[in-house]
């Protein structure tokens, strides 16, 4: 359905609209040292030098796309944000919004266990939030708030990549918007995938996983780490774009050197949709020191986990661009997720 004019489209806020409220509601308490700000993944809070050296991070995000293992994907995308600034992720509170006509206990128990198995699996304490059966809904949402933190010199930001840098980006994409199309639009696909394809495409939620917790962790420990973004809503492209926006840069992306999952691209294909803009948790982008690109390579392969080099950082006057086998041109932006056109 074509939206009524002026009416925004469902996706995240266009990101000139969103720049203007974030510059008009600057908050003035000192002790925030990383508030809202295009491409950043979390607020980082100084709570004083009587706690020692510790910041605080703190995020929030809701799922809406998917409606199957719900609380697993709470957890993992707001965990991923958190360890995306170099934190721990350690408290999850949930606000849990469900339908009014098809709302039984087992719906409840079920999301309640998601939630649980995903924050044991990551050694996160649920700490609190709030439960309730509201009208207007069709599906369940649930709002996750991470806490997490972090040692004030290993903080890390999506605004601190540096000219010169190296871009890697872990595992492949899209991990997510894989295992969101092939459990949600499972009959529609029957006819034209077999069933191992399409158990292999749901099994993404957990392997090669959503979660970026290990990827930042090995990462980190092995070299100089300037900057790491988890590619979300809008896909690798609009991640790309928001860690060039928060670090004031441009970036140069080699097309060839992308790592596109095969399963992804046949998803993709089935229903016309470009894989660049598909929601993409699961790969971790980051701008590295280039020295190091070998040694945070090794660590994260040592973990089991692949990194391609797919770029570098370039001055901010260079652009955004891809550079393909028909020449050089700009990086696709995205005016909502791909992945929205199915829902």
């Amino acid at each position: 359905m074509t939206p009524q004019p002026g009416i925004l489209p469902p996706g995240k806020l266009p990101h000139d609209l969103l720049a203007g409220l974030l510059r008009r509601h600057v908050p003035h308490d000192p002790c925030i040292l990383i508030g809202p700000a295009l491409g950043e993944d979390a607020t980082v809070i100084d709570l004083g030098h009587d706690l020692s050296d510790r910041l605080l991070v703190a995020k929030t995000d809701p799922i809406t796309f998917a409606t199957d293992e719900i609380g697993w994907y709470a957890v993992n995308v707001n965990a991923n944000d958190v360890a995306c600034m170099g934190a721990t992720p350690r408290w999850f509170l949930v606000t849990l919004l469900l339908p009014e006509d098809s709302t039984d206990s087992a719906l409840v128990e079920r999301i309640f266990d998601q939630i649980g198995q995903a924050c044991t699996a990551l050694g996160i304490s649920l700490a609190g939030g709030h439960t309730e059966i509201t009208y207007g809904l069709n599906r369940p949402i649930v709002v996750g708030h991470m806490l997490g933190e972090v040692v004030r010199d290993r903080l890390v930001t999506t605004g601190g990549a540096q000219v010169g840098d190296a871009l890697l980006l872990t595992k492949g994409f899209a991990v997510e918007a894989t295992a969101i199309i092939a459990r949600e639009k499972a009959e529609e696909l029957a006819d034209r995938f077999s069933p191992q394809f399409l158990a292999r495409c749901k099994r993404f939620l957990h392997d090669p996983g959503i979660s970026v917790v290990r990827d930042a962790r090995a990462a980190t420990a092995a070299g100089r780490v300037h900057a790491m973004h988890d590619p979300t809503e809008g896909g690798l492209a609009t991640g790309l774009w928001e860690l060039a926006w928060a670090a004031d840069v441009g970036l140069e992306i080699a097309a060839s050197a992308l790592p596109l999952l095969p399963e992804t691209a046949q998803l993709c294909q089935a229903f016309g949709l470009d894989p660049l803009g598909v929601i993409a948790s699961g790969a971790l982008l980051m701008a590295v020191h280039p020295d190091d690109v070998p040694a945070i390579r090794r660590a994260l392969q040592a973990e089991g986990i692949a990194a391609f080099e797919v770029g570098r950082v370039v001055e901010k006057t260079a652009g955004v661009t891809l550079l393909t086998a028909e020449g050089q041109r700009p990086l696709p932006r995205f005016a909502r997720d791909e992945i929205a056109r199915l829902f």
